[in-house]
């Protein structure tokens, strides 16, 4: 079903982006990853696929209109156009609010929200073609707030609103929106070094599973928003 599908994801070179990019792999599909670095993105696709047919590795700071406009363009001259998309990349800057700086206020901003927005509006019209898929990577911070989260819970609730109100846009056209936002997940995010400690977390195949599961479903149904957490979350439940 999935075999030969086309993906493309921001925020792919590690993390819940990689661990995505390898379950679709394994799923028959073919897979373009996107991260700031092209030499980061071409060492992990390498890692994930020794077939330059089905893996494609790309520079793009989805912080910028052009280069997500730039990589959708290489996803479709490569592999001939796009079945899934997942807007992934994504970036946490943690105080208080009275602390929080405005350079990192925007960077999570321009990353967070404004990545997503420029991932969906330069890949939409591919999509209308494919009929497609687009999921968006949120957090359970896009729907419960925390202190020292003012910035982050910002960015992902705005995140959460935008394609939940895009979901209700593009239906009509076939493409399916979901946002999914999972709790704690064994990663690279905020400086983490992923070890056994991150075990009981949430672990980025996770995700990818989850997602192969929601586009092998009927076109019928929509998973329009979805919370994923750890079972026995080890330090608080998130």
């Amino acid at each position: 079903m999935l075999k030969n599908k086309i993906a493309y994801i921001t925020g792919g070179t590690k993390g819940i982006g990689f661990g995505i990019a390898r379950v679709l792999l394994e799923a028959g599909m073919k897979v373009a990853i996107s991260g700031r670095k092209l030499e980061n993105a071409e060492v992990s696709a390498k890692q994930l696929c020794q077939d330059t047919s089905r893996m494609l590795a790309l520079q793009s700071d989805v912080r910028n209109f052009e280069d997500e406009v730039r990589a959708l363009q290489q996803v479709k001259d490569y592999f001939g156009g796009v079945d899934l998309v997942v807007s992934n990349a994504g970036i946490g800057r943690f105080a208080s609010v009275d602390e929080l700086s405005p350079e990192a206020w925007h960077e999570m901003i321009d990353t967070n929200l404004n990545g997503v927005f420029h991932t969906l509006k330069a890949s939409v019209e591919l999509l209308k073609k494919s009929k497609g898929y687009f999921i968006s990577i949120a957090s359970l911070a896009g729907s419960h707030v925390f202190a020292q989260g003012a910035g982050y819970n910002a960015s992902k609730f705005g995140a959460v609103g935008f394609t939940q109100a895009a979901m209700l846009d593009l239906r009509k056209y076939h493409i399916k929106v979901s946002t999914l936002l999972p709790g704690s997940v064994k990663s690279h995010f905020n400086e983490n070094i992923p070890s056994q400690d991150d075990d009981w977390k949430i672990q980025p195949e996770d995700i990818g599973s989850l997602i192969v599961d929601i586009i092998k479903m009927d076109p019928r149904v929509l998973p329009s928003k979805i919370e994923i957490r750890p079972t026995l979350p080890k330090l608080y439940d998130n």
